[in-house]
């Protein structure tokens, strides 16, 4: 049986194997971080790790916290926060290769649910300057049409009750913010780095909606002190399968229970707005500081994450597999191509057209990495919170400016489809969602409504009743051209299959 992987092993380990040079007996815990999944530890952990290698500035270490499962904490309390990151891709020999990079930037982990009030006084430890957070677009516990706080969410009622013992992300940022107040504490940074149109602003509206519900003084506070930037976060993170860490303890010689994959890109751009500081995340190429974060959010939000969901959905529900058979699927890459040409790039204002093409270019590159298989199951999950700032805030531009939405009306009529379960070749899928049941109900309701047309209306009653679902389309579902375009796909591909219907959208 292998060693495990911890402080002791470190400097045994293979000579190509990156590892922190700083002592990481000096870390000291800056940053108090909210979801620390394989993508925070892919992105911001190893820039920060890279900022603390370059400036020498130890105070930015991670207390990870975990909000529902412990097994993050499991996997990394025996290795002492340590993990590794493989940055795989293919030479130009097409050959598969990969980089080992150990990471040291993690002090510790903690489950939320565990014991919340730990989390709390974490939030309010003196040394704690940044709260940052990767909890998905799900865990903002809002309403992604409006953005607006749900507020019958059993976590946020639960957590207006009970101070002490909070469980939503939000509940937990304004109880841990109320301590540090009421310890005469320094304000902190309130970072999102999860794929939401003006994070850090969306954050700030929740955390002061809750907070006025606690006490307007304490939302007074928050609002003149704490500062909430909005970034950008690219890099693609699949999931880690078992073969990923028998090939990696093989390499490594010890083990590590949960190493997390990347490809070489990264990109992460920073509003400059911090209200104690922060790491030289800018070091090493890690990190990029701006005044605006927005054309940054709205390029990837468009040119990466949107036609991310259109393959995700059209590819699982031909029985593909991973995002490299989607995108290598002739029909498939045309079609998206042509989506990202003809209807998107034209919504970037301000981008020179060969810097949109060599973006185009890249992202078609990334996506069709082999030594990366990106699970399609995976980038489908969570539609009904990451479609409006992927696609439909596009189709809303594009409609008011009289312009044609066939191509990505057809990547909404995809998620629809997959929501029934089912792909071409006969095989099943879970549907994860945060409003999955409402969603079920909503494919039956418009069903009933089909059927209770006349034949020549049931595809456009079908349509309208989907797209009049307030949660997710807003009032999208009152455009005619919108409804008319997603009748026409949803048919399409009901009738005809995926490769057909797309062939009839290029």
């Amino acid at each position: 049986m292998l060693e495990r992987l911890n402080t002791e092993s470190l400097p045994r380990l293979p000579a190509d194997v990156e590892k922190p040079s700083y002592d990481r007996s000096r870390l000291t815990p800056g940053i108090v971080h909210l979801g620390l999944g394989a993508f925070h530890r892919a992105h911001q952990a190893v820039v920060t790790d890279q900022a603390m290698q370059a400036s020498g500035d130890l105070s930015w270490g991670i207390l990870g916290v975990s909000l529902r499962r412990p097994a993050t904490r499991d996997a990394l309390t025996p290795q002492d926060g340590l993990y590794t990151l493989a940055v795989r891709d293919a030479g130009p020999d097409g050959q598969e290769r990969e980089q080992l990079r150990v990471v040291g930037s993690v002090l510790r982990v903690m489950v939320a649910d565990e014991d919340p009030n730990a989390v709390l006084e974490r939030i309010a430890y003196p040394q704690t300057r940044i709260v940052s957070l990767t909890v998905t677009e799900k865990g903002y516990s809002h309403e992604p049409a409006t953005g607006h706080l749900c507020w019958d969410d059993p976590d946020i009622l639960h957590d207006l009750e009970n101070p002490l013992r909070p469980r939503s992300t939000i509940g937990i940022l304004v109880h841990g913010l109320a301590l540090r107040r009421e310890r005469g504490l320094p304000p902190v940074t309130l970072l999102s780095c999860d794929n939401l149109r003006g994070n850090g602003d969306i954050l700030r509206s929740l955390v002061l909606a809750f907070a006025l519900r606690v006490d307007v003084t304490l939302t007074d506070w928050i609002d003149r002190h704490c500062t909430f930037p909005n970034s950008m976060v690219d890099r693609i993170v699949p999931v880690t399968q078992d073969h990923d860490r028998q090939r990696i303890a093989g390499r490594l010689g010890v083990e590590d229970a949960w190493p997390v994959l990347g490809e070489p890109y990264l990109n992460w751009v920073i509003e400059d707005k911090f209200a104690a500081g922060r790491p030289a995340w800018d070091a090493l190429g890690g990190a990029t500081f701006v005044r605006n974060a927005a054309p940054y959010e709205r390029l990837k939000l468009r040119m990466v994450s949107g036609p991310h969901s259109a393959l995700a959905y059209l590819g699982a529900t031909l029985g593909l597999q991973t995002m490299a058979e989607a995108v290598n699927t002739p029909v498939l890459r045309a079609y998206v191509e042509a989506m990202m040409r003809e209807e998107i790039a034209p919504t970037l204002r301000g981008i020179p057209d060969a810097g949109l093409e060599e973006y185009r270019r890249r992202f078609l590159e990334r996506i069709s990495n082999p030594a990366l298989p990106h699970p399609l199951k995976q980038i489908a999950m969570d539609g009904s919170q990451k479609l409006p700032q992927r696609l439909l805030d596009t189709i809303r531009e594009r409609l008011r400016a009289g312009q044609d939405i066939q191509r990505l009306t057809l990547a909404v009529a995809a998620w629809l489809h997959y929501l029934r379960g089912e792909n071409e070749q006969g095989g099943r899928h879970d549907i994860h969602d945060p409003i999955a049941a409402r969603l079920a109900k909503l494919l039956s309701r418009a069903e009933v409504a089909a059927r209770a047309a006349s034949p020549a209306q049931a595809a456009q009653r079908r349509a309208t009743v989907l797209a009049r679902f307030k949660p997710v389309f807003g009032n999208l579902g009152d455009s005619t051209e919108f409804v008319s375009s997603l009748t026409t796909h949803l048919e399409a591909l009901r009738e005809l299959g995926v490769i057909r219907a797309v062939q009839a959208a290029i």
